[in-house]
C-alpha cells in the first residue's frame, strides 16, 4: 500500500511539473505574439510612409489580423477541447512566424525607398535649383504622366503585409483559448488566477520587448546597407523618414517559429493539479509543506518583477488577491468594475496636457508668425515668396532661425546654400524675419520644453491608469471563467474573442484612421502629383479624437456592467450556500469554498480517484 502511494505521488509530481512546463511554454507563447503585434502596431507609421497610402487604409492592413482571427476562432474554440491543445497551440505559432516573414517580403521584391525631397543630393547642388529662383524652373516638379504613380506605389506591394497579417491572426487563434482552458482544467481553482496573472504579465512582457524592437528599427534607414547614410537629408524625427520595419518582422518571425517547439513535447491531457487519490488522508504536515512552496513561490515573484512596468505588478497582484483572500465571483466582479471605473476617471486628466500646433508657416500661421485656425492652400504664396516659383505641395521642411518652419527652402525665400546631406545650410531667406542673418536648416522645428513636460506627465498617468486597469484584468476574467461550465470553458473564451473581434479589433482601425485622416492639414505628393501619405496633423483635433472616442465608447460599456452587478446580487450562485450533500461533506474535508462549477468538477473527480482506489 505504501508502494502504491509512492508511486501516486511521484505520479502526481511528474504531472505537476508538465503543467508548470506548459505554463512556462504558453506565457513564452503569449509573449511572442504579443512582441509581433506590438511591434506591427508600432511600424504602422513606417509602413504608411514606405508604401505612401493614408491612414485609413493603413487601419485596414492593421484590422486583418482580426479578420485573420476571426475566421477560425469559433471553431477552434468548440472542436480545440476534443483535439491535442498544445499541439495546435505549437502549430499556431509556426503559423504565426509564416505571417511576420510574409510581411517582410515586399522590402525584398521592391526597390529602394525614395523620399518625397525638393533637395538632390545625387545632383548637382552648386546650381541651387531648389532654392528661390525668380522666373526659374524647377527640376523637381511633379510628372503627369499616370504611369509614374503605378511605379512609385510598387505595384500594390501593401497587399503582402494585408496577407501577411491575416495568416498572422490565423496563427494567433489557438493560443488564447486553447492555452486558459488547458491551465484552468488542470490547475487547482486557487492557482489558477496566479497562473493566467503569469500569462498575462507574459502579454504586457511581449509588447515591452516589441516596443524596443520597434525603436531601434526606426531608427535605421530602410535602406541601409545598400544606400550611403551620409547623403540623407531627412532624419528619424521626419515625417518622410522610413526606417527598417522589415527587419524586425525577420525577427519576429523567428521568435515565433522557436516558441512552438516546446508545445509538440506536451501530453494532451494532465491530472487535477493537487488531486489526491483519497481526501482522508489528508496530512497536516503536507498542507504545511504546500504554504511553505506558496510562500517561496510569491517571495520569487516580488524579485521577478522589480523591473518591470506597473501593469505587470497589476496582473500578478490580482491573480495573488484572487489566490490569498480566495475572491468569489461576485467579489471579483465588484472589484473589476470599480478599479476600471476609477481608471477611466483617471483617463480625463489627459485632456488637461495641451501641445499646441507646430508653428509651419502658410498652414498653421501665416508668414509673420500669427497663428491661424484653419489650413487654407492660396495662404502658402506670401509676398516674400511668390516669385520664386516654387512648388506649393511639395514637403521638404525647414526651421529658421527665428522659431518658425516652413514647407521648404523655397518658400521660405533661400537664395543660397552650404554644406550638404542633414548638414545643409540655407541663407538669405526673405520670408524670414530676424534682425540678423536670416538663414534656415533642414527639419521642423523643435515644439520647446513645456511640449516635452507635457509627454513627461501623459506617461505617468499612464503608468498609473495601466497599474489600476491591470489590478481590475484578473479578478474581471475569472468571472467569465467561473461561470462557465468546465466543459465549455474554451467556447466561452473563444465567443469572448469573438465578440472583441467583430465589435471593437476589426472595426476600431478603419475608422479611427478615417478620423485620424481627417486632421491632416499637409499630405505628401506622389511624383504624379496624387496625394500620398499625410505629413502633418492637427494636433488639437488629433488629440480629441485619440483621447475623447475611447472615452466615449468606454463610457458605454459601464452600463451592462452595472447591470450583471445588479444580476449577480439577486442571484445564489454555485458555491456560495451549497444545498448538496455531497458538496458539503466535500467542503469538509477540504475546508475550502470553490467558485461556480469547478466545486461539482472537483467532487465528481474525487469520487471517481475513490473508486479506482477501492478496486
Amino acid at each position: 500500500m505504501a508502494e502504491i502511494e509512492k508511486r501516486l505521488e511521484t505520479h502526481r509530481i511528474r504531472c505537476l511539473s508538465k503543467l508548470k512546463m506548459f505554463l512556462l511554454a504558453i506565457t513564452c507563447a503569449f509573449v511572442s505574439k504579443t512582441l509581433s503585434g506590438s511591434y506591427m502596431n508600432s511600424m504602422l507609421t513606417q509602413i504608411e510612409r514606405q508604401f505612401n497610402i493614408p491612414t485609413s487604409l493603413v487601419g485596414f492592413i492593421n484590422g486583418s489580423f482580426e479578420i485573420g482571427n476571426l475566421l477560425l476562432i469559433i471553431f477552434v474554440s468548440y472542436f480545440g477541447t476534443k483535439l491535442h491543445r498544445p499541439i495546435l497551440i505549437g502549430v499556431g505559432c509556426v503559423v504565426m512566424g509564416l505571417g511576420c516573414f510574409l510581411q517582410s517580403l515586399p522590402h525584398f521584391l521592391m526597390g529602394r525607398y525614395e523620399y518625397e525631397s525638393t533637395v538632390s543630393v545625387s545632383g548637382n547642388l552648386s546650381s541651387n535649383s531648389f532654392l528661390c529662383m525668380e522666373n526659374g524652373t524647377q527640376t523637381f516638379r511633379p510628372t503627369e504622366d499616370p504611369s509614374e504613380c503605378v511605379k512609385e506605389v510598387k505595384s500594390l506591394m501593401w497587399i503582402y503585409v494585408l496577407v501577411g497579417n491575416i495568416i498572422r491572426g490565423i496563427g494567433e487563434t489557438p493560443i488564447m483559448p486553447l492555452g486558459i482552458s488547458y491551465i484552468e482544467d488542470f490547475a487547482k481553482s486557487e492557482n489558477s488566477p496566479l497562473y493566467i496573472g503569469f500569462v498575462e504579465t507574459g502579454a504586457i512582457i511581449g509588447p515591452l520587448i516589441g516596443l524596443l524592437l520597434a525603436s531601434f528599427c526606426a531608427n535605421v534607414y530602410v535602406d541601409t546597407g545598400s544606400v550611403n547614410t551620409d547623403d540623407l537629408t531627412i532624419t528619424p524625427t521626419d515625417t518622410r523618414w522610413v526606417g527598417a520595419w522589415w527587419f524586425g518582422f525577420l525577427i519576429c518571425a523567428g521568435v515565433n517559429v522557436l516558441t512552438a517547439i516546446p508545445f509538440f513535447f506536451l501530453p494532451k491531457t494532465l491530472p487535477k493539479e493537487g488531486l489526491k487519490n483519497n481526501a482522508d488522508i489528508i496530512k497536516n504536515d503536507k498542507e504545511e509543506k504546500q504554504r511553505e512552496a506558496v510562500k517561496k513561490e510569491k517571495d520569487g515573484i516580488t524579485k521577478g518583477i522589480y523591473n518591470l512596468p506597473p501593469i505587470c505588478i497589476g496582473y500578478i497582484a490580482g491573480g495573488l488577491i484572487m489566490k490569498k483572500f480566495k475572491i468569489t465571483v461576485k467579489q471579483a466582479a465588484h472589484i473589476g468594475c470599480w478599479l476600471s471605473l476609477i481608471e477611466y476617471l483617471l483617463h480625463f486628466l489627459c485632456f488637461l496636457m495641451i501641445c499646441d500646433n507646430t508653428s509651419v508657416a502658410g498652414i498653421t500661421t501665416t508668414y509673420k508668425g500669427i497663428q491661424q485656425d484653419l489650413y487654407v492652400e492660396n495662404t502658402i504664396l506670401a509676398d516674400c515668396n511668390k516669385d520664386c516659383n516654387c512648388p506649393i505641395k511639395m514637403w521638404d521642411p525647414v526651421c529658421g532661425n527665428n522659431g518658425v518652419s516652413y514647407m521648404s527652402a523655397c518658400l521660405a525665400g533661400c537664395e543660397t546654400s552650404v554644406g550638404t546631406g542633414i548638414n545643409m545650410v540655407f541663407q538669405n531667406c526673405s520670408c524670414i524675419q530676424t534682425s540678423g542673418n536670416s538663414s534656415a536648416v533642414l527639419g521642423l522645428c523643435d515644439k520647446g520644453y513645456d511640449c516635452s513636460m507635457m509627454l513627461q506627465y501623459f506617461l505617468i498617468l499612464s503608468a498609473i491608469g495601466s497599474f489600476i486597469y491591470s489590478l481590475s484584468a484578473i479578478p474581471g476574467y475569472m468571472v467569465l471563467l467561473r461561470c462557465i461550465k468546465p466543459e465549455e470553458k474554451s467556447l466561452g473564451v473563444g465567443l469572448h474573442t469573438f465578440c472583441t473581434r467583430v465589435f471593437a479589433g476589426i472595426p476600431a482601425p478603419i475608422y479611427f484612421g478615417a478620423l485620424v485622416d481627417s486632421t491632416c492639414l499637409h499630405w505628401g505628393m506622389l511624383k504624379c502629383g496624387e496625394s500620398g501619405a499625410c505629413r502633418i496633423y492637427d494636433s488639437t483635433n488629433f488629440r480629441y479624437i485619440y483621447l475623447g472616442l475611447p472615452a466615449a465608447l468606454r463610457g458605454t460599456s459601464y452600463i451592462p456592467a452595472f447591470l450583471i452587478l445588479i444580476m449577480l446580487k439577486k442571484r445564489l450562485l454555485p458555491g456560495e450556500n451549497a444545498s448538496s450533500g455531497t458538496v458539503l461533506i466535500e467542503a469538509k474535508v477540504t475546508g475550502k469554498e470553490n467558485d461556480c462549477k469547478d466545486m461539482h468538477q472537483n467532487s465528481k473527480v474525487l469520487n471517481d480517484g475513490e473508486l479506482k482506489t477501492k478496486l
